[in-house]
């Protein structure tokens, strides 16, 4: 089994911190109890930059601070956002952030890497929150049809999604050329820190 590295944790706890602030950028909409929301950008980052173990953990410390009554989801927090209407796309985070990482992990940087990522960042970002979101949405509140679950929690959102896949997918492109994902994950690639000490490979 891998060992977690101090700079992969320090790593969660940033993302996590910026997870938090994204938080703040949300619009509500007069249809729906689902508002439009950058933590779901902050969820493909942190899975794209992180990888699949350090990007779920730092989804994942959110969701304790705010079980814990810490006010980090957008100003609220508390056990009551974590079975509110949202619950459904709260609880799916850890895990889309787990699989962006497992495919983020194994993509080959070429001129390919821009579409790889956004399609991972799509595909597991957006598309794969909505069964879990909107079923909850529909039961948490109560909704007697599909078409009215899709339209209040999950059509208006995809164009978003979207476009933030494509930030996203363009951001990490970026990063990557200077602070490859193997960096994060401990896999030396030539001479850095580890986090804990000093490794250099011939």
């Amino acid at each position: 089994m891998k060992k977690w590295t101090t700079r992969g944790l320090i790593f969660s706890a940033l993302f996590a911190a910026v997870m938090i602030a994204l938080s703040y950028l949300k619009i509500s909409l007069p249809f729906s109890t689902v508002p439009i929301t950058m933590q779901t950008l902050a969820v493909m980052l942190a899975g794209s930059i992180l990888g699949a173990r350090y990007g779920a953990l730092a989804v994942l410390i959110v969701i304790g601070l705010a079980a814990a009554g810490f006010q980090v989801m957008g100003g609220s927090g508390g056990l009551a956002v974590l079975v509110g209407p949202t619950a459904g796309y709260i609880f799916s985070w850890p895990f889309v952030a787990w699989l962006i990482g497992f495919f983020a992990e194994r993509i080959k940087q070429d001129e390919y890497t821009f579409v790889k990522l956004l399609a991972a960042n799509f595909i597991f970002g957006a598309l794969l929150v909505y069964p879990g979101g909107v079923g909850w949405l529909a039961y948490s509140t109560g909704m007697d049809s599909l078409a009215k679950a899709l339209t209040a929690g999950m059509w208006p959102f995809l164009p978003g999604d979207l476009l933030k896949a494509v930030l996203c997918s363009a951001v990490v492109t970026a990063v990557w050329k200077v602070y490859p994902i193997e960096r994060i994950l401990n896999h030396d690639t030539g001479v850095w820190a580890d986090g804990d000490n000093t490794t250099t490979t011939p």
